[in-house]
């Protein structure tokens, strides 16, 4: 992978809650995310020096995590603790379209899209560790995370597939005929067939990332898809997943019971369908902490971070 131009950031906005998690642009270019006590937030005027207005759109009741705008009035959210919601953002009635799949409580629904089809694909992190617990997922690598299918008017979700370390982040292809789905421990991206030949099957798309890919974001179907990296790939976190279970999961309960501080290097990476590297943008001793969304408006990136009471913007690289 070629060297990384440099990820400019222009001003950091403090949103007043910690933990937007994930970023998305609406049709009017204002950015929407969900923070830790479970708002969802609207952002608007993120570039203006007089200062950027914050609005609240609803409250989940849990912890939201991805997000998807489906237009100006509705909002579908994967919180980590009640499942997969649709929000009306005209009123902020909050809406449990499912909370269980395959017989089991959905505990870390990390990230969902639409498909043309009207159907809704999700993934869910971990089925071992909820959210707050993170960090044991990623150390002990259970290979637990799902991609899941929602058909349209349906409560119950379609696994997809499973054996995923890490499932997060998500984009389908500009055809709609497959969707890219983020493995957060294994540093790639993994492609599943919606349609085709190779429909129900999946493979590799991009492999060994210079860092660990979490939300994945899309502008329309003709926009390169945007992967925010959390965080640099750790050479010791490597040689630990090649260690025994017993092993892991030693070091996965000390590390959900360490304090954890993200370092400075940031990242974001965008692909086309083709799993081309069209920008490769990085940051050392960044004072904005593990970038966990990116997401491109009005010229500009915006990143968004599990850690930060608020959202960086920064310059968008130059096309081609």
């Amino acid at each position: 992978m070629n060297r990384p131009a440099t990820l400019v950031p222009r001003r950091y906005v403090d949103i007043g809650a910690r933990g937007p998690e994930d970023v998305v642009a609406d049709g009017h270019g204002r950015v929407l995310t969900g923070v830790e006590d479970g708002r969802i937030l609207r952002l608007d005027g993120l570039t203006d020096p007089a200062g950027a207005r914050v609005e609240v759109l609803a409250e989940t009741g849990g912890r939201p995590l991805g997000l998807e705008v489906l237009d100006d009035e509705t909002l579908l959210v994967c919180d980590a603790e009640r499942g997969l919601l649709r929000i009306g953002l005209d009123d902020g009635t909050v809406h449990v379209l499912a909370d269980t799949a395959a017989g089991e409580r959905l505990r870390f629904c990390s990230n969902v899209i639409a498909l043309p089809d009207d159907s809704v694909c999700f993934t869910v992190s971990s089925r071992r560790y909820p959210f707050d617990q993170w960090i044991g997922d990623l150390v002990e690598h259970t290979g637990t995370g799902r991609l899941l299918r929602l058909a349209p008017g349906s409560t119950t979700p379609e696994v997809l597939l499973e054996g995923l370390h890490f499932a997060n982040g998500l984009a389908a292809s500009s055809d709609g005929s497959f969707v890219v789905v983020a493995e957060t421990s294994a540093y790639r991206l993994t492609r599943y067939w919606l349609t085709g030949p190779k429909a129900g099957r999946s493979e590799p798309f991009v492999e060994n990332l210079p860092g660990m890919p979490d939300n994945v974001w899309r502008d329309g179907r003709n926009g390169p898809i945007w992967v925010a990296l959390a965080g640099p790939r750790v050479p010791p976190l490597d040689l630990l997943h090649r260690t025994p279970p017993a092993v892991r999961r030693t070091a996965a309960r000390a590390a959900v019971r360490a304090p954890f501080r993200p370092t400075g290097t940031i990242g974001v990476v965008a692909l086309d369908d083709d799993a081309r590297i069209i920008h490769r943008l990085a940051r050392r001793r960044s004072g904005f902490r593990m970038v966990t969304s990116v997401c491109e408006t009005g010229g500009h990136l915006v990143l968004g971070s599990l850690w930060e009471r608020g959202v960086a913007v920064c310059e968008a690289p130059a096309e081609g």
